[in-house]
């Protein structure tokens, strides 16, 4: 089962080389990866999407919860969250391509952010089946190029991660 774990991990040189070593040296493979800083400069956020049994997942937070940097670990599926994901996928819009493409984005909900004569590039967030499904509607000889951010997630209504 696919598992969103949120961390958060104070700002310091080899913090997050240390949570991803030891996801490694226990043989845990990391699906996706996002960082950045939060609210308080002090701290990341760090949204780790792995797969596992509940016991595998639980036996992960337990070693991140021991690692010094880290000041908090929740698994998100564990109550009701959002998750959400970005993709960038710059595509071959030549002709009648064009406007299908314009069109395909528009039901998908996605921006075109950059035109040139031979290419749209489109920007489009939502869960990871929705950017999947885009991708996979897309002819593939038209796909250039993606980029993709990887989770993020969040809990629903008043749950907060840490209460500061």
């Amino acid at each position: 089962m696919k598992h969103s774990i949120a961390i958060l991990l104070e700002n310091a040189p080899g913090a997050l080389s240390r949570v991803v070593g030891l996801f490694s040296a226990r043989g845990y493979n990391i699906e996706t990866l996002n960082v950045a800083p939060t609210e308080d400069g002090s701290l990341s956020r760090v949204t780790i999407t792995t797969l596992g049994a509940e016991d595998i997942i639980e036996q992960i937070t337990k070693q991140l919860n021991r690692l010094v940097d880290v000041v908090k670990v929740v698994d998100l599926n564990e109550g009701a969250h959002i998750e959400r994901e970005l993709l960038l996928i710059k595509v071959r819009a030549l002709g009648k391509e064009r406007e299908e493409i314009m069109r395909l984005s528009q039901i998908f909900r996605g921006n075109i952010v950059d035109v040139s004569r031979k290419t749209y590039t489109i920007e489009l967030s939502g869960t990871s089946e929705k950017i999947q499904s885009f991708i996979n509607i897309l002819e593939p000889s038209s796909i250039l190029e993606t980029v993709r951010t990887g989770i993020s997630g969040i809990g629903r209504g008043e749950q907060r991660i840490l209460r500061i």
